[in-house]
């Protein structure tokens, strides 16, 4: 078990192994950062059930260290949280922080884990369709450089899903699970009409 700050943002997830940019400007949220850099430079991303203050929280969340970090001069940070372990909530904290901290558990994830060839190039297939349809802009010649980790957790962790449909990404047991589930999801929202407002860009 391990006692975790966290950071309870709808709709944004983290991976082990990838990155996530935050801009951190509540002063709660500020304090925290400050107190992860005098200890251990470790936070958790975690979603609230509702985007509301105070939400219920879903149960599995990631932590991450603090990797690059800008401190401006009114106190904000613009920090990289460097995904670590996926983590299962035991109980949430009485604390006398701004801040909500959990008691956890770790999640031993598999760090060679991958899917088969005929998953991986469903994928790909899928992918295609799906960057077409929201009119994304892809380097495909990169995607085919990733490896299977990095590919699905990656394009979990971006795309535009909804929160409990990136909640169920984050959850799934194991990668193939996970492949199979973001396969659906692209096939639902290829054939949704993309919004100009949201288009980005997948590198």
């Amino acid at each position: 078990m391990t006692r975790l700050s966290i950071f309870p943002l709808p709709g944004a997830i983290l991976f082990p192994g990838l990155q996530l940019p935050l801009h951190i400007f509540e002063p709660r949220y500020r304090a925290m950062v400050t107190d992860a850099l005098v200890r251990d430079r470790r936070i958790a991303m975690i979603q609230p059930q509702k985007p509301i203050d105070g939400a219920p929280l879903y149960k599995i969340g990631c932590a991450g260290l603090i990797g690059n970090v800008e401190t401006m001069a009114d106190g904000r940070f613009n920090i990289v949280l460097e995904g670590e372990s996926r983590f299962r909530v035991l109980r949430e904290l009485e604390v006398g922080t701004g801040y909500r901290q959990v008691e956890a558990e770790l999640i031993d994830d598999d760090e060679d884990e991958a899917v088969s060839a005929v998953e991986r190039v469903a994928l790909e297939q899928e992918g295609r369709h799906f960057a077409d349809a929201q009119g994304y802009s892809v380097d495909w010649d990169s995607v085919a450089q990733l490896d299977d980790q990095s590919l699905i957790n990656g394009i979990s962790q971006i795309a535009p899903f909804d929160p409990a449909s990136k909640q169920a990404l984050l959850e799934a047991p194991n990668l193939s699970d996970r492949c199979k589930l973001l396969i659906q999801l692209m096939q639902f929202y290829s054939l949704r009409d993309g919004d100009e407002d949201d288009i980005v860009t997948l590198q």
